[in-house]
């Protein structure tokens, strides 16, 4: 029998370090345009440029994540090979000028459905080198102690934008358009540039004995010899392709089902980021991570998307909308963490770059399918069929770790323990 206990730390322990400190607040502000730009986008996609099409939604998704599957290796390599802050500053400029493109065609009127079609695809390259390279920058602003601090707090700043932002832009579209949301996503970045350049250098770590020079078939030879990280890329794969297509979702049930406006929708996305939220702060005070902690918490999340499918009525989608965001990053900031804690600094980049790939690559399957779903059977569909998928992963991941010797559920553990507490004559 074995048990893992997690040790913690301060909630805001990484922001005592200024380089860090620096990089999370440019980020939150940049990622409250992000969310915004999201809700813009769907409602442009949905209401102006088609008659509540899922699968044109799909494919925008789509488009955005393909470059991840097919380049994310090659940005991890190069996020290994070259300083990660200067990385950034390339990529966070690329997507500051596809965000401005993007907001001068909506504002000027000249906006087609290609146009968002090639834009998503051109920000999904930027993102597929950022992303790897902003995933393992955080342990190098960071003593190593704190790298899961860091990285719940990354994913804090991530979902505290996602409840600000998809309201602002609720707002921001019943007032005035979805012009304005954009415009204001292209500005955000400005704030992640000035964050990069006010940094020291000199406080920043990389991994020891230099940066390496080896290329993407080291790291997936580096993957290949770790089962427990396979197992968690699997989890991790099933979750992105067919069960993290809130957007699609929550768009469908906003516009078909429920029948509501932008400002509602823009809270649906809200609620499931107080979920999000939670998770990501509870995440920040964890130094290990058990893997029990990451499938209970995935099968949790299997069970609320079903629950989701079935939601009478508005109110009671938006209370399982808060259970859904917080078993959906619980599993996901836990998995980040543990390949993050697991992985040689050296191999970091591109082992994140993997995780990435798999994470972000399934939804160019993923979010047409679900779309095709959504427009053939109802909306209802896409989240019950991502609900039954994610729980055949759960039980797989389930049975594989039940066979491995001294693997156990927490039940079974506090059964034994109770166990040996009784008195032998009543054993």
């Amino acid at each position: 029998m074995s048990t893992v206990t997690a040790e913690r730390v301060p909630l805001f322990s990484s922001l005592a370090v200024r380089n860090y400190r620096l990089f999370w607040v440019g980020g939150f502000i940049s990622n409250i345009g992000t969310w915004m730009a999201r809700i813009a986008q769907d409602w442009l996609v949905l209401t102006i440029l088609t008659n509540n099409s899922a699968i044109a939604l799909g494919i925008v998704t789509g488009l955005q994540f393909l470059p991840t599957a097919v380049l994310s290796p090659w940005g991890g390599s190069l996020a290994d090979r070259f300083p990660k802050r200067k990385v950034l500053l390339l990529t966070q400029s690329a997507l500051l000028l596809t965000a401005t493109l993007l907001a001068v065609l909506v504002l000027g009127g000249w906006v087609s459905l290609w146009h968002v079609y090639a834009l998503a695809l051109l920000q999904g390259i930027a993102a597929a080198f950022d992303t790897p390279a902003r995933q393992a920058f955080a342990p190098e602003m960071v003593p190593a102690r704190l790298i899961g601090n860091s990285v719940g707090l990354n994913i804090s700043s991530f979902h505290g934008a996602r409840l600000i932002g998809p309201a602002v832009a609720g707002l921001s579209i019943a007032a005035w358009g979805v012009g304005p949301s954009l415009a204001l996503n292209a500005a955000s970045f400005f704030a992640v540039l000035l964050a990069l350049v006010a940094m020291n250098p000199a406080e920043l770590t990389s991994a020891p004995g230099g940066r390496s020079s080896g290329g993407v078939r080291d790291g997936l030879r580096y993957v290949r010899r770790r089962p427990d990280i396979m197992l968690v890329m699997f989890l991790v794969f099933m979750i992105g392709t067919f069960g993290m297509n809130f957007q699609i979702a929550n768009a469908l049930m906003a516009t078909s089902v429920f029948g509501v406006g932008a400002q509602e929708f823009g809270y649906m996305s809200s609620v499931a980021a107080i979920g999000s939220l939670i998770a990501g702060l509870v995440a920040a005070g964890r130094t290990r991570v058990p893997m029990r902690l990451i499938v209970s918490a995935a099968a949790a999340f299997s069970l609320s998307l079903v629950a989701l499918a079935l939601a009478p009525n508005f109110y009671t989608y938006l209370v399982l909308l808060f259970f859904a965001g917080l078993t959906s990053l619980t599993t996901l900031a836990a998995a980040n963490a543990s390949v993050q804690l697991a992985t040689d600094p050296a191999m970091r980049g591109r082992v994140m770059a993997l995780y990435m790939a798999i994470f972000l690559g399934g939804t160019p399957i993923g979010s047409p399918l679900m779309g095709w779903i959504g427009d053939a059977w109802g909306p209802r569909w896409t989240l019950a069929v991502g609900g039954v998928a994610c729980a055949i992963a759960v039980v797989v991941a389930m049975v594989y770790l039940l066979r491995r010797r001294g693997w156990e559920w927490p039940w079974r553990i506090a059964r034994d323990q109770a166990y040996v507490a009784l008195p032998e004559d009543v054993r």
